[in-house]
């Protein structure tokens, strides 16, 4: 079991800000990382599309008998989480329960902020994670479509997403919110262009957050060694690699291979 890698999944790259946050913290631990990247972005599927497209994934990474799957998928975890903790025998752990604990930990003023995919701000599972941790605290929402496509076109202290982030963030700024939460696990990536939109501004990258609750939960525990980390992705394109090895930091080869679709 202590050998048994942790499985992640996302619908593309992004959530390989939540692996690098799992090698730093748990060096020992295998790791496989599942990108579907021939369907992504998620954010503008329907709720029963993105529950199918879930459990298809959950069930890849259980072939690897994994001993745990992080889904470092935010509409993912908006909107299946709880049917794929009842589906598998394995813990699940999804990334926004852990960004909004770290959100009201980290607000002054109780004025919090989320930006997400469209499906994710819909469901409104940040604003009710939220409120159950502090009813007294206010929080604005915004769904912000464009940033996935050019994240995922590798755009990411580019000109255009920087005027895109001012459109979409200016209505939640004049809310005078102290904290924002990256409701989307790609969005650490621009982080950069939303710290110059969003000046005075904490931001909540949940990542962190995530390996933190995984740390806690996890079943058996490897100290013995560095683990290892594999890589796999429903479509193996040019882009996502170049992306991969900027966020890891570490060559790590990226395997393609077919999702189950019964």
């Amino acid at each position: 079991m202590p050998d048994s890698p942790i499985g992640i999944f996302d619908s593309g790259v992004g959530g390989l800000t939540v692996l690098k946050a799992l090698r730093e913290l748990l060096p020992g631990e295998n790791l496989i990382y599942f990108g579907d990247t021939a369907r992504v972005p998620y954010g503008t599927k329907s709720h029963r599309t993105i529950i199918r497209y879930s459990l298809q994934n959950t069930k890849l990474l259980h072939r690897f008998r994994v001993k745990m799957v992080v889904v470092a998928c935010n509409t993912s975890s908006a909107h299946a989480l709880e049917i794929l903790k009842e589906e598998f025998p394995f813990p699940v752990v999804g990334v926004v329960e852990p960004g909004a604990r770290e959100a009201v930990r980290t607000s002054k003023s109780g004025k919090i902020g989320v930006i997400g995919t469209e499906a994710t701000v819909k469901s409104g599972a940040y604003r009710k994670a939220i409120v159950s941790l502090d009813p007294f605290c206010q929080v604005y929402q915004k769904a912000c479509p464009l940033f996935v496509p050019l994240i995922e076109e590798g755009w990411l202290n580019d000109e255009i997403t920087r005027k895109v982030a001012e459109r979409y963030l200016g209505e939640l700024l004049e809310k005078g919110i102290d904290t924002l939460v990256l409701g989307c696990t790609h969005y650490p990536l621009i982080k950069n262009v939303l710290s110059q939109v969003c000046r005075g501004v904490k931001l909540v990258d949940s990542a962190n957050a995530v390996a933190k609750e995984v740390e806690r939960l996890l079943p058996a525990r490897n100290r013995s060694r560095r683990g290892s980390v594999r890589i796999l992705v429903s479509d193996k394109t040019e882009r996502f690699e170049r992306i991969a090895n900027m966020i890891m930091e570490e060559e790590i080869e990226i395997e393609e291979v077919e999702i189950d679709k019964e």
